[in-house]
């Protein structure tokens, strides 16, 4: 029984930060693939990062070198730190988490997720 609760969304404007947690219980970090996605109206779901068992982290190119990808293991909470957000960053975000050790060409596959928080919105306004 895996549960994953996002928090830490909101409206900002252009140029500012959040920072989003997700809350992991019935697993440990260690034991898999940990990632977000988000999903925008009218468009598919993207991942956005992830980070694997070991520390290793993946990014899509919209957003390196804006979003940081973390975790910590002793109290089973995953974070993504957001800077510089642009409109093109709203959506609703999701936590996922995956049986398997992700790297750079499996982290996206959202197929390979099997739990998924309820979702957690961030606005940018111009």
């Amino acid at each position: 029984q895996v549960q994953l609760v996002e928090s830490g969304g909101g409206s900002v404007q252009t140029g500012g930060s959040l920072r989003l947690s997700c809350a992991a219980s019935g697993y440990t970090y260690s034991s898999g693939c940990m990632g977000w996605f988000r999903q925008a109206p009218g468009k598919e779901r993207e991942g956005v990062a992830a980070i694997n068992s070991l520390g290793n982290t993946y990014y899509a190119d919209s957003v390196k070198g804006r979003f940081t990808i973390s975790k910590d293991n002793a109290k089973n909470t995953l974070y993504l730190q957001m800077n510089s957000l642009k409109p093109e960053d709203t959506a609703l975000y999701y936590c996922a988490s995956g049986s398997f050790f992700c790297s750079g060409g499996s982290w996206y596959n959202a197929v390979l997720f099997g739990y998924w928080g309820q979702g957690t919105q961030v606005i940018v306004s111009s």
